[in-house]
């Protein structure tokens, strides 16, 4: 066993890995960053590859990360061919820096980790991405997923009780600011609400759809009348609309989600970072089959999830009335919060621990 686990990490007789990390979007660069740091106060080298997409560069400056970049592909349906720059970027990386594991998000990671003969942990909660997830399964050492998740990885799944979003919107890594009010410009009682809008350009987005022009007008309109209302837009926003733009910085945007009435939105992360955070969050999009979702949705009555513009919009006017909104909201966050676990700490400790950790899971699940 012993030579066994050594042969996994490749590293000796040693505890210290060099571990690269893949991070292509900005929740995944929230998710990764307080567990990397950790992983850095245990000894471990750390080396992140990223995506130039969105604010995850932005991201990881703050937070005084180095990286190396590469572009993404602009369109959509060629964006599978980026695979072969992850590889190519992840392959030189590892030869270059003798790396140990590889960490990230999908099959680029997994079949990075394949290539150079290393382990790899895998995250995922998309539950949507079958075919990845058949590759990402083929190469990977580990999977951790949430214990809702639909998906299924067989013996290398590990289901956890808790969501990405809890590793740094857990109350034990996240204070709200209210000095955010100052930011926004409006007064310390004065509501607001959020709209947060997607591009649609993810390989993953195929044949998907959120809010049209038109609904993002009307919501605008009919929302003003019950509060201040805020756009944050992931790609451009209509000129007539830039009056509205959220005039925070994306790294403060978790403390203008808690402090909100509500989120409308078409987009998939902030419906759950809102519902962490006891904000109510109405999704709109055709987007079905999540575990997460359908967990928050129907267990904790967080969020409410339509592919109809009018029962978003008579959702949000109905819950905009409710003068106790934020207090019953608040109270089903502390269950959910009851319910979960301190997602950070499991996966330093189960990354720290590799392989011995995913052997204790199999172990106890009766795999061997």
């Amino acid at each position: 066993m012993d030579n066994l686990i050594n042969r996994q990490r490749g590293i000796g007789d040693t505890n210290k890995m060099k571990i690269l990390f893949f991070i292509n979007t900005p929740a995944q660069a929230l998710t990764w960053i307080p567990i990397i740091r950790e992983l850095k106060s245990k000894g471990h080298e750390i080396r992140i590859l990223a995506r130039d997409y969105g604010s995850a560069p932005e991201i990881l400056k703050s937070n005084g990360l180095d990286y190396i970049s590469y572009k993404p592909i602009s369109h959509k349906y060629l964006r599978i061919f980026e695979l072969l720059v992850h590889l190519q970027k992840g392959y030189d990386q590892s030869r270059k820096y003798g790396i140990n594991m590889v960490i990230g998000w999908g099959v680029d990671a997994a079949l990075t980790a394949a290539i150079i003969g290393k382990s790899s942990i895998i995250f995922t909660d998309n539950d949507r991405t079958h075919l990845q997830d058949k590759m990402t399964n083929l190469f990977a050492g580990a999977v951790i997923t949430p214990d809702c998740s639909l998906a299924n990885f067989g013996k290398k799944q590990i289901r956890i009780g808790g969501y990405k979003e809890l590793v740094y919107l857990n109350p034990n890594n996240f204070v709200p600011d209210p000095s955010i009010y100052g930011e926004l410009k409006i007064n310390r009682e004065e509501k607001f609400i959020i709209l947060r809008f997607n591009v649609w350009d993810a390989v993953h987005d195929i044949g998907l759809h959120g809010l049209s022009s038109s609904d993002k007008f009307k919501l605008v309109t009919e929302l003003s009348k019950y509060a201040h209302v805020f756009i944050s837009p992931e790609g451009a926003l209509n000129k007539e609309l830039e009056g509205y733009r959220l005039p925070i910085s994306y790294s403060r945007i978790h403390h203008a989600l808690y402090y909100a009435q509500l989120l409308v939105t078409d987009t998939q992360t902030m419906a759950t970072e809102a519902a962490i955070l006891g904000t109510a969050a109405i999704r709109c999009n055709n987007v079905t089959g999540i575990g997460v979702f359908q967990e928050l949705e129907k267990k904790y009555d967080l969020i409410y999830s339509y592919n109809d513009f009018k029962q978003t919009l008579d959702k949000a006017i109905e819950l905009l009335k409710l003068p106790d909104l934020k207090e019953q909201w608040a109270k089903k966050r502390q269950i959910l919060l009851n319910d979960k676990i301190d997602v950070k700490q499991f996966m330093v400790n189960f990354i720290d621990n590799y392989p011995e950790s995913l052997i204790e899971y199999q172990r106890k699940r009766g795999l061997f």
